[in-house]
């Protein structure tokens, strides 16, 4: 035959192609060559490349390195943070949390301040302006006391004492001290206060009920689950709410009914309070 073809998917240049014509328009409901990538139709013919001249490479010299470093994929990026002006120091800002000590970050980054620059604390959302002396237990929760007595050391701390309950976990109720303690401090001297001990319930660390007789309100018979159980004692600066000290394991006995009770009326069950004696003690050690 007169007429050949090129293979289907070949190379082969159109001889009914003129240059700078562009390919011609495929084939109604035609498919690329296997192997070759689909290319949408172009229409019309493209503009010829204009020509060379060193107008352009001139400028980019003038320019400076930055034009070709940003044109080096990723590495480009990492070249001009570290090859950046010395008078103009670069600010990197990072999606993640801060990287700890001994942390590698990003390479190329540096995020430690630079010279005559002051790092600043970010401003505690729970901190509050103390009214009452339970609102001190706002430390148990993470936050400071903006009012209260600046911690400087054990020697002459006032300290206050709060306790959680398995019920009620973020409600921290006064453990109070003996009066004759030096560190004891009257309600209505709360600013006086620099410590806080915050006793935290111990998950799993229910003992066996102990079952109490009691009379409700109302006259009737009621049994009562009694439960000892643990707490770990946590001590705080009131005012900064940085934690200073740890007290120990603090027990929670219940191996005798106590005179007065309150009580869960849906579980019938109550957990005994931390001993106080014990609290006492790791005051005394803590702040003597």
């Amino acid at each position: 035959m007169s007429d050949s073809y090129p293979p289907y998917g070949g190379q082969q240049p159109d001889p009914n192609v003129t240059p700078w014509s562009g390919p011609p328009a495929p084939q109604q409901g035609g498919y690329p060559g296997y192997g070759q990538p689909a290319q949408a139709p172009q229409f019309g013919a493209p503009f010829p490349p204009p020509k060379k001249s060193n107008k352009g490479l001139i400028i980019g010299l003038v320019a400076g390195a930055v034009v070709l470093v940003l044109a080096i994929c990723g590495a480009g990026i990492g070249l001009i943070l570290v090859n950046g002006d010395d008078d103009e120091p670069v600010t990197v800002a990072t999606a993640g949390p801060s990287a700890g000590p001994g942390a590698s970050g990003t390479p190329g980054t540096d995020a430690s301040p630079t010279p005559g620059q002051q790092e600043t604390q970010e401003p505690n959302n729970n901190a509050v302006t103390a009214r009452y002396s339970s609102d001190l237990s706002n430390v148990c929760e993470g936050g400071q006391i903006l009012n209260a007595a600046p911690y400087t050391g054990p020697t002459g701390a006032k300290a206050y004492t709060f306790s959680n309950n398995p019920d009620r976990p973020n409600f921290w109720s006064t453990k109070s001290v003996a009066s004759n303690k030096p560190y004891y401090a009257k309600s209505a001297d709360f600013e006086t206060v620099s410590v806080v001990g915050c006793l935290k319930f111990v998950e799993g660390s229910e003992g066996a009920p102990k079952k109490c007789q009691y009379k409700d309100s109302a006259g009737k018979q009621v049994t009562i689950d009694y439960i000892s159980s643990r707490y770990t004692l946590t001590f705080y600066a009131a005012k900064t709410g940085e934690k200073i000290g740890d007290g120990g394991t603090i027990t929670a006995p219940a191996a005798r009914c106590p005179s007065f009770i309150s009580y869960n009326k849906t579980t019938m069950k109550s957990h005994a309070a931390p001993d106080s004696g014990s609290i006492e003690a790791a005051l005394d050690k803590f702040l003597s």
